[in-house]
């Protein structure tokens, strides 16, 4: 059985931790900013092929990983091209390239993917571990969910200025990683569902020893902005699994079980919202929520809050998903940002139901004269009157 990790506590250095609260705060902003809703050139698929040019990845008896994965992603790419109508992929490299594991996130970031999927083969201390996994962003639980991030990240130590740019992590370092219990990815619930279509896909279609979906420390998942996962394809390490990931039918087998995944992921949020509408049916589903006005001073309301920050953001629909009626609240150093004003808490509650889709984590708060109230303070209120 896999050991518990000891999550410990960061470390003292303040600058260090100033350093990481702003890192924080960054990638919170990123993710109000970059909208996975509204985009009018239809789908946006980022693939990513793990490792690359003079990063070769693992290493199994007669091949590297760099080129297993680039090989899947290609193939991946061509199967939802040809399949999946109204949708663009773009891939992090194309060839043996190296790309910074940064770089990479921006390339997803900056084309406003819907969605993101980094393809790798893993390894083990052993010959006989073989099986597919797929992880979403989150605190490892274990030690081998630890130890496959840290050999996924170490492609950071290649980089120049690498300390710089990461801010001080360490990839070898378990300590670094207690850095992502601070996030807390609002893209969790989406990224695991579809991490669980391509682990279903692995089993019943392909028949591939199934490991599971996990949660660990990816820092190119860290950095993404939208619904985001890594897969690893099987052990390069293992004789069998190494032979059948550098053959042409295992990574056209792999390929096309990613394919079926994002195309049984996209169909299951098109039956329940427009989040990924065909381009002739271009809609903001924002905007079709009514706008609700902030109560007049004085009086209590049931409101709905989105997002909160340490830092300001602006007020404009483009940060806010196309919302138009988001007001801000300060309390104790910290922004709050809510929408939404009912004098009744039902009214509040189907309100944040429609929001759910955008807005996953929102929650019904009171406001009175713009401070927040004990939500059950108001309602023992509102019972009164």
């Amino acid at each position: 059985m896999a050991k518990e990790i000891d999550n410990g506590t960061l470390p003292s250095n303040n600058i260090y931790i100033l350093k990481l609260i702003v890192l924080i705060i960054t990638f919170t902003l990123a993710s109000s900013i970059a909208s996975a809703i509204d985009n009018v050139k239809g789908r946006v698929i980022v693939i990513d092929a793990g490792h690359g040019g003079k990063d070769p990845g693992a290493l199994g008896s007669f091949s590297s990983e760099k080129n297993i994965t680039l090989a899947i992603a290609l193939k991946t790419g061509e199967y939802i091209e040809k399949n999946i109508s109204n949708t663009t992929v773009i891939y992090t490299r194309e060839k043996d390239t190296f790309v910074e594991v940064r770089e990479r996130a921006n390339i997803a970031n900056k084309n406003n993917a819907d969605l993101f999927i980094s393809i790798h083969a893993n390894w083990g201390d052993s010959k006989n571990i073989q099986g597919t996994e797929t992880f979403v962003m989150g605190l490892a639980k274990d030690e081998q969910n630890l130890e496959v991030a840290i050999k996924e990240n170490e492609v950071i130590l290649l980089e120049n200025d690498h300390s710089t740019k990461y801010e001080g992590f360490d990839p070898k370092s378990p300590e670094s990683y207690v850095m992502f219990t601070l996030m807390q990815n609002i893209f969790q619930e989406q990224s695991t569902d579809l991490a669980s279509k391509i682990q279903s896909q692995y089993k019943q279609k392909i028949n591939r020893i199934d490991r599971g979906v996990k949660q660990a420390g990816f820092w190119v998942l860290f950095m993404t902005t939208m619904p985001s996962v890594l897969t690893e394809t099987g052990f390069i390490t293992h004789p069998v699994e190494e032979k059948y990931l550098n053959s042409m039918q295992g990574q056209d087998f792999i390929a096309s079980a990613i394919f079926r995944a994002c195309r049984d992921y996209i169909n299951a949020i098109n039956s329940k919202s427009n989040i990924f509408p065909d381009k002739s049916q271009i809609t903001d589903p924002v905007a079709s929520l009514p706008e609700q006005k902030a109560s007049p001073t004085g009086e209590m309301a049931f409101m709905v809050q989105i997002a909160s920050s340490n830092f300001k953001i602006d007020i404009t629909p483009e940060h806010f998903k196309g919302l138009k009626d988001v007001v801000e609240i300060n309390t104790e150093d910290r922004f709050r940002y809510v929408t939404g004003s009912f004098a009744e808490y039902s009214s509040a509650v189907n309100y944040r139901k429609k929001l759910k889709v955008y807005y996953p984590d929102a929650f019904v708060i009171a406001v009175k004269d713009n401070k927040v109230l004990p939500l059950q303070q108001a309602l023992d209120q509102k019972k009164k009157k």
